[in-house]
């Protein structure tokens, strides 16, 4: 039996996909990374970065400058977010109510950050983003599962 899911859900179970991908890849780059810190600073310190691409040396630039013991925590808190952001996708493609309440809950709780970056400094990624978080949540909330009564009187 085919179920067929609503357009609203839809979008949101790939969006979340989405996300949990490029986290998933992020937390792997950092990893490898931290893997190969001292390569990375021994090829920073050899090879000639003038007249080079401009994001190579910029990026070379900022994560040499983070502590390990820092690139290890966002690995690990990047790895442990796009797993909890796989599981809402999963949970919400299956429309599980447990699943509604968590994305609604990270969503909600991710609002008032958002406006206060937004306030601090408008950008194009930072408004989108904002803007697809409160369609999710708006969505989430209007189309809110609820119990079915099958309870029978006695």
């Amino acid at each position: 039996m085919k179920i067929k899911r609503p357009f609203g859900l839809l979008a949101i179970v790939f969006y979340k996909a989405f996300v949990a991908s490029l986290l998933t890849v992020t937390a792997i780059a950092i990893f490898l990374t931290l893997k190969n810190f001292e390569g990375l600073q021994d090829f920073a310190e050899s090879y000639e970065l003038e007249g080079k691409s401009g994001i190579i040396t910029w990026l070379l630039e900022k994560v040499l400058n983070i502590d390990p013991k820092t690139l290890r925590f966002s690995a690990i808190g990047t790895a442990i977010y796009a797993s909890v952001t796989a599981i809402e996708a999963v949970g919400l493609w299956f429309e599980k109510r447990w699943a509604h309440i968590l994305v609604l809950v990270l969503v909600g709780i991710s609002i008032p950050p958002e406006i206060y970056e937004l306030i601090q400094g408008i950008s194009p990624l930072k408004l989108i983003v904002f803007i697809v978080n409160i369609a999710v949540f708006w969505y989430l909330f209007h189309t809110f599962p609820r119990h079915k009564t099958d309870v029978k009187a006695e």
